[in-house]
């Protein structure tokens, strides 16, 4: 019995004498507060690339300074929208990401996509075409991998539908015209847009893209659909076939 008194005294005595933990500086005690308050009073353009990614990592990692994490997310990826738009598994694989925080990320992705379509879906596409280039650009222009999709109009120009018919790799995505003329008539779509995006920055139309694109205009004559333009997404600028007389 004296024994284990003996023991229990010592452990208590133990952490009485343990050091204090070492108190959080100051510039970190009170950021999350200052960060949020700048976000709401200025907004998100008042912040720079880190700070905007430090926000959402707040969600995730409740406690500590989160902005090495922001800073090495943005120095992998580049910049903010890169981040968002990496895939799941290259997320992982940046230390101290974990699944939670590479699902958030993603999840703010595809919030923002959904508000960027909002703009443009059931509505004309000739008085929606700005909103139309911001929506491509923010869906497509920081992708790593080529992406192909469709725009399906209605008789009134209005936007019915908007699929990604192919996903492929830096330089290729392979598209079939016949799968893109089937799926307009089973959506009784009047005319299309095609878009693309070009991961290398510089959205200067290929032989293959513009051979692709006669071939698809060509069916879409044949079966009384018209083929609005062809639209290939760089990082900072794009193409409209249409524009530069290709279309």
């Amino acid at each position: 019995m004296t024994r284990a008194r003996s023991s229990q005294l010592s452990l208590f005595e133990a952490a009485a004498q343990a050091p204090p933990k070492p108190k959080q500086p100051s510039y970190i005690a009170g950021h999350r507060e200052r960060l949020r308050n700048r976000f709401l009073e200025n907004g998100a353009d008042s912040l720079p690339d880190y700070e905007l990614l430090e926000l959402i990592l707040f969600r995730t990692l409740k406690h500590g300074d989160v902005k090495p994490l922001a800073n090495l997310l943005i120095n992998t990826f580049g910049d903010f929208n890169r981040v968002l738009s990496a895939p799941i598994e290259r997320l992982i694989e940046v230390q101290g990401v974990g699944t939670e925080i590479a699902r958030d990320l993603k999840l703010f992705e595809a919030a923002t996509h959904r508000m960027s379509r909002g703009k443009v879906l059931k509505r004309p596409i000739i008085s929606s075409w700005n909103a139309l280039l911001d929506y491509c650009r923010v869906t497509m222009s920081h992708r790593d991998t080529e992406l192909f999709r469709v725009l399906f109009l209605d008789r009134k120009n209005v936007l019915i539908a908007d699929e990604i018919q192919g996903k492929g790799t830096v330089d290729h995505v392979p598209v079939y015209p016949r799968e893109v003329i089937k799926r307009a008539l089973d959506l009784n779509a009047s005319a299309l847009i095609l878009v693309h995006n070009h991961p290398s920055g510089d959205p200067t139309p290929s032989n293959a893209d513009i051979d692709m694109t006669e071939t698809i205009r060509r069916a879409c004559e044949g079966m009384g659909i018209t083929l609005h333009d062809h639209l290939i997404i760089g990082k900072s600028t794009e193409v409209s076939f249409k524009s530069e007389g290709y279309l």
